[in-house]
């Protein structure tokens, strides 16, 4: 099985999914006829170490260690036989298979318990609304949970199931700390990693590894494989490529880094991918072209973009490929009692982006002036749903996450539209940002083409905030389109900030006082609050004065991203994490939301200055009569049954037509004038979402008044009212 390249994410990303780098890149080396295998270490990783043999030998080397020293390790050691017996029937049921055990793992006394099931008296409660599936689900996720502790505590310190020796690549100006691990014996987990790697290699014998390394808990491996190779396959040459040398190693000057890697590539990969393989197969070329990369030279790191080539557009790259990867043995867990949260690790999904970078483009914390995020760039949204025909039949699986920065309305309206046209049946979720475009009718057409979930940015729930940060939001604004989702029936989750350059003690009371009303609305289902980091890229920290933060630069020799800093406001921000992550976890679960905001916090807070009813003034809109001429109507509907009957008034006798539309669980009966009803029934058959005309508001309006009277009267009438409820939607 000879393979040109071979593409790696190494430990550790996600349980339950394949990160989509390498699938992306096998798509499009697929293309151009280089062939290609790509392994993701991270879940072959915990499959093998998952298993009897191996925890034996883990708690063996625990044991001899005289690693067994607090009181949990202790009871997790001696309910070893339990664990041992237990664990490759818990694989397998989270892999999918024997669901039947479902049962089992809810009774008492199934699963032996440690830490982690603490928490269950408070969670009990949760249980009842997810059903017997997630509730295991979620007790077989606390016990690979207490696995965990037991090898962080006496095996690996560095162990994590989706990340490992996190902090090494962090905030790591230099290259020094790393370095030096790397010079220290392999660890347990390295072992089993490299065992792994070794196997494979052997099999491939590629010329070029390209190693993906998306986050900062992926680096420490990714250095580890690629000393690995080095030592032992000196012949083949070794790339890293992926997220975190895009967004943190911009800068990197210390020549040690290229004693692991002979290349790292910047931005989208595909070219810069394509070239490097070029001139490692063409060592005789002696004016050799890159696209974004560096390597040493003369013991210097040099940076290299001397190809006239444009990188490929979207549409020339091929649609993603899953082959090699093990699709059916990836492991769904549910960490926490929360449907939105859970769709993060619970369940396959196929990897899709609608559009290259951000539509939006001027979050002011944001990484803006990086090409990933800065150029724009969507695909048609026939070319999204041939990929997705392609990919459902490749993998079998109908679920799609689409991991753009922020998907666009516009192309969310095509792309459900183009699904509903073909009669596909897929679930889908992405990211958005929450404005005014996502009307409830254009959530309406989402939510019915398949999409459960949208994840977005509130950031800070303050209008000053919002616009100091260029969100082009408001949160009424916000408010509106959230009640347009969760009334759709499609889950919210929002991403939240506190920390923001110049935000008060006041402003953050007041945001998580805006917080509790959404969520006591029902209008969010999920939220995360995270503290606000300055970034090297961003527009703050392109030019930190202008947002009162005081940078504290170190120097930079391997990774730049993440600045020290101090705002002129001197708040200590950092003492407000508990208290919001504690109220939220809380609301998530609809509790809490009569406790006053002090209560979530151990020290002296102001009263918020937010109305309790503010959020609730936000949803008290009328209705909108102006209808834009070019908006699109479309007919989500069926055909109705049709019957005829006559009313007399006043000695006049008038034909009515009678029109019974069935749904799926209701039944609409609306009556018309004969003649309108009958033009009605022409223009829905035309603008139906399965047909492939389309009319905008401005043709129907023509439509009819060259038959009758005016429009207005007739489109505002009880029987349309009603039938806008019913799948008549204005786009």
């Amino acid at each position: 099985m000879l393979k040109d390249i071979l593409l790696i994410t190494p430990p550790f990303t996600q349980l339950n999914t394949p990160y989509p780098a390498t699938v992306y890149l096998k798509g499009f080396l697929n293309i151009k006829n280089i062939s290609s295998f790509q392994m993701d270490l991270g879940i072959e990783v915990i499959l093998d170490l998952f298993t009897k043999k191996s925890l034996e030998k883990l708690f063996e080397y625990a044991k001899q260690n005289n690693r067994i020293t607090t009181e949990n390790s202790q009871r997790i050691f001696a309910l070893k036989d339990d664990y041992l017996v237990k664990i490759e029937v818990v694989i397998a049921f989270l892999q999918g298979k024997n669901q039947t055990l479902a049962r089992q793992i809810c009774t008492n006394n199934f699963l032996p318990e440690a830490s982690r099931f603490e928490q269950l008296d408070e969670l009990d409660w949760a249980f009842g609304s997810m059903g017997i599936q997630d509730k295991a689900k979620h007790l077989a996720t606390l016990y690979l949970e207490d696995l965990s502790d037991f090898i962080k505590e006496c095996v690996d310190e560095n162990f994590g199931f989706s990340r490992y020796a996190e902090r090494l690549g962090k905030s790591a100006n230099s290259f020094d700390e790393l370095y030096d691990s790397l010079q220290l014996d392999q660890t347990y987990i390295d072992e089993i990693t490299l065992q792994l790697l070794k196997e494979k290699l052997q099999v491939v014998k590629p010329k070029l590894v390209c190693i993906s390394v998306p986050f900062p808990g992926n680096l420490y491996s990714a250095f580890r494989c690629a000393q690995f190779i080095k030592k032992n396959y000196p012949e083949i040459k070794v790339s890293m490529g992926g997220g975190f040398p895009n967004t943190e190693l911009r800068s990197v000057s210390d020549p040690r880094v290229f004693d692991f890697f002979d290349f790292i590539t910047l931005d989208d990969g595909e070219l810069p991918v394509e070239l490097v393989f070029k001139n490692i197969s063409n060592s005789t070329n002696k004016n050799p072209e890159f696209k974004r990369t560096f390597y040493k030279e003369n013991n210097e790191v040099v940076y290299i973009n001397n190809s006239l080539k444009n990188d490929y557009k979207q549409s020339d790259l091929g649609t993603p490929d899953y082959t090699d990867l093990l699709l059916d043995k990836y492991i769904s867990v549910i960490e926490i009692a929360n449907p939105m949260h859970s769709l993060w690790s619970d369940g396959r999904w196929n990897k899709l982006t609608m559009a290259h970078g951000c539509y939006w483009g001027k979050c002011t914390f944001c990484d803006i002036s990086l090409d990933y995020i800065k150029i724009y760039e969507p695909i048609t949204a026939k070319m999204l749903v041939d990929r997705m025909e392609e990919l459902i039949a490749k993998t079998g699986e109908n679920g799609f996450h689409f991991v753009d920065e922020a998907a666009p309305p516009a192309l969310m309206r095509a792309l459900a539209l183009e699904i509903l046209k073909r009669g596909l049946t897929v679930t889908w979720w992405t990211n958005i940002r929450f404005e005014k475009s996502f009307t409830k009718d254009l959530c309406v057409l989402l939510k019915t083409s398949g999409c459960i979930a949208v994840s977005g940015g509130l950031e800070v729930a303050s209008d000053r905030l919002l616009a100091l940060i260029d969100k082009g939001v408001t949160v009424a604004q916000v408010a509106q389109v959230t009640r347009n989702f969760t009334e759709s029936g499609v889950m919210v989750h929002a991403y939240l900030m506190y920390g923001y350059p110049t935000q008060t003690v006041q402003e953050t009371v007041d945001s998580l006082e805006m917080v509790r009303q959404l969520f006591e609305l029902g209008i969010i289902n999920s939220g995360f609050w995270h503290q606000f980091a300055l970034t090297t890229h961003s527009p703050i920290g392109l030019e930190p004065e202008k947002y009162g933060v005081i940078p504290d630069y170190k120097d930079i020799s391997f990774a730049n991203n993440d600045i020290d800093f101090k705002d002129k406001t001197g708040i200590n921000h950092d003492k407000f994490s508990y208290g919001l992550k504690k109220s939220i976890f809380n609301f998530m679960h609809d509790i809490g939301f009569d406790l006053p905001l002090q209560d979530w916090f151990d020290f002296e807070i102001p009263s918020t200055e937010i109305q309790s009813y503010f959020i609730e003034d936000c949803l008290a809109s009328e209705e909108n009569f102006n209808i834009k001429s070019s908006a699109k109507i479309v007919w989500l509907g069926g055909k109705p049954l049709v019957s005829y009957t006559t009313k007399t008034k006043r000695g006049k006798t008038l034909e009515l037509i009678n029109l019974a539309f069935h749904t799926k669980n209701d039944l609409l009966e609306i009556s018309f004038e004969k003649e309108k009803g009958e033009w009605l029934l022409e223009i829905l058959e035309t603008i139906s979402v399965k047909g492939n005309s389309t009319l905008n508001f401005s043709q129907i309006k023509e439509s009819f008044e060259n038959k009758f009277d005016d429009f207005e009267p007739f489109w505002y009438s009880k029987p349309i009212k009603k039938l806008r409820d019913y799948g008549l939607l204005v786009l």
